[in-house]
């Protein structure tokens, strides 16, 4: 019979903006000299928020979290569209968004509720023969992308505050948030960006439960067992029901 290590399971950190979450899972195995980490899903290194760490066996449940479904708060910035859709892009157009409406916003988030199908933008991480498109985008490229079919359970305005508007949001794996900003803006016809980006949850994983993670670099490798979950635990947890079947 294969040995039981503590330290199979999963971390839930608090990623803050600003490292990558290679850069995450990077610092982890180094820190608590782990042999196997990984991560549940990327999240980009601007965005804050429920990042899954993988340890040792617990990477198996890899799967298990790339394809479940996510949680988001953010905020859209109207009035300046970038060729990244969020902060950290080109400025490529700027229009004054002052005549824009909360109802506007709010008719257009509703109109993206339901399957849709989205174009992966050219500042991301997915492949075409092999290269990513953000390697591409740097070359000056721009290339044919396949829409994908995803699906969006709630798209929620919380606040407008003018040119801000904050947002929650609850979607299925693969969707590109600052492509929903970005085409609400289009629509609005003043540009948009995603200006913050806060993953809330992640297979039935809430941030709330997460550990900061200066906090949790700060642990000796004995005490990162306090905060472990064993794999065993979350393999045997039942899985959330379809969001779409429950009644609202």
């Amino acid at each position: 019979m294969q040995r039981t290590d503590p330290f199979d399971g999963i971390l839930l950190v608090d990623k803050p903006a600003g490292p990558t979450s290679h850069d995450v899972v990077d610092r982890i195995r180094r820190h608590f000299r782990l042999k196997k980490v990984g991560h549940g899903g990327t999240l980009d290194p601007a965005a804050t928020g429920l990042l899954i760490i993988l340890l040792g066996r617990g990477t198996r449940l890899s799967e298990r979290f790339m394809s479940s479904d996510k949680t988001y708060e953010g905020t859209l910035r109207l009035g300046i569209a970038t060729d990244s859709q969020d902060a950290d892009g080109k400025v490529l157009s700027e229009a004054d968004p002052s005549a824009v409406t909360r109802g506007q916003i709010e008719e257009e988030m509703s109109a993206f509720k339901g399957d849709i199908y989205q174009t992966p933008p050219m500042v991301s991480a997915v492949k075409i023969e092999g290269v990513p498109l953000y390697k591409l985008a740097r070359r000056g490229q721009e290339v044919e992308r396949k829409p994908r079919l995803i699906h969006i359970y709630e798209f929620r305005l919380l606040d407008y505050a003018p040119p801000r508007a904050s947002f929650v949001l609850r979607c299925t794996k693969g969707t590109y948030v600052r492509t929903l900003c970005h085409d609400i803006g289009e629509k609005l016809g003043c540009g948009a960006h995603l200006e913050r980006l806060r993953r809330s949850e992640c297979g039935g994983f809430s941030v709330t439960q997460a550990v900061p993670l200066d906090r949790l670099l700060a642990l000796e490798q004995i005490q990162l067992l306090d905060v472990v979950i064993p794999a065993h635990v979350v393999a045997a947890s039942t899985a959330h029901p379809d969001p779409r079947a429950q009644p609202r």
